[in-house]
């Protein structure tokens, strides 16, 4: 898939969700060919997005089929999408292998903090967007949060399935 059908895609699920400048400039920021991972799923150009999608996919999917409650309409849509924003500028291209590797030198840390951090700067989330993408992770949370994400979970079942939908378009749809 080239990136003028990532962007299209991109524009067309989150529609009226997100400001266009927002999308412009998560574009600007690499979202459309950053890699996914140094060595798992999506570690390849325009990985992060192809991953992303296919988790807001299975979010928008797995609402309909289980009939699942959201605070807000949109929230499949944008928790599928950006739940890995994080990673717009987390890799780069090693010289001397050609593989992709992580850079440690970004301001922002944390998986899930640093993407609902992002996010944040684009529009106001709910506190269960914010959950979502902050456990998106589950039981790979560091084993310190397992309370946490646990009472998250409790609080709003739709983290779990968050988790799964990230499951499922890494260890089943493969990307």
């Amino acid at each position: 898939m080239n990136n003028e059908d990532r962007e299209w895609m991109l524009r067309e699920m989150i529609g009226e969700h997100l400001p266009k400048s927002a999308v412009d400039d998560i574009i600007s920021r690499g979202f459309l060919t950053a890699p996914a991972s140094t060595k798992y799923h999506g570690a390849y150009e325009g990985g992060l997005f192809d991953h992303s999608f296919k988790v807001a996919q299975s979010l928008m999917k797995l609402t309909e089929r289980m009939t699942l409650y959201w605070q807000d309409e949109r929230s499949p849509r944008l928790i599928g999408l950006f739940h890995d924003l994080c990673k717009i500028d987390q890799y780069e291209i090693d010289p001397e292998t050609g593989n992709y590797r992580y850079r440690g030198d970004t301001l922002l840390k944390g998986h899930g903090d640093k993407s609902v951090q992002l996010l944040s700067q684009y529009t106001s989330l709910t506190e269960e967007e914010i959950l979502c993408i902050r456990y998106h992770m589950g039981a790979f949370t560091d084993s310190v949060e397992w309370s946490d994400y646990t009472r998250a979970v409790h609080a709003y079942p739709n983290v779990l399935w968050t988790h799964t939908a990230d499951m499922m378009a890494a260890h089943i749809e493969r990307v």
